[in-house]
């Protein structure tokens, strides 16, 4: 059998894969390859990190000293794994709009 430990470690490693993959979907945003592979690791991270939180509550184990912790933690994995793949379908949300490309609009708005 796997060691709690271990399945502690594997699931703050995906964790926190997911959460930088959260944070890199802004930049991400200006290509629609690189967009779409991101949330698809966000969605795969946030899933296996579920999964590991639910096996290491399985094995009585804890994360960050608290055993209560656990479930909730892998509910909102899979929350956060359902929330990233909702709106896109292939396309662009945020655009990547940066302060060029608004100024440009207003400018052009003006005229």
């Amino acid at each position: 059998m796997v060691g709690v430990e271990l399945l502690e470690s594997i699931a703050q490693i995906f964790c926190g894969l997911s959460l930088f993959g959260f944070m890199f979907i802004a930049t991400a945003s200006r290509s629609e390859k690189l967009e779409s592979f991101v949330q698809w690791m966000v969605v795969a991270c946030s899933l296996f990190a579920a999964i590991m939180l639910f096996w290491l509550w399985g094995a009585g184990g804890t994360i960050w000293g608290s055993e209560g912790m656990i479930r909730p933690l892998a509910v909102l994995c899979i929350l956060i794994a359902l929330a990233a793949r909702l709106n896109l379908k292939g396309k662009q949300l945020s655009q990547g709009m940066n302060p060029h490309q608004i100024m440009k609009e207003n400018r052009q708005e003006e005229e």
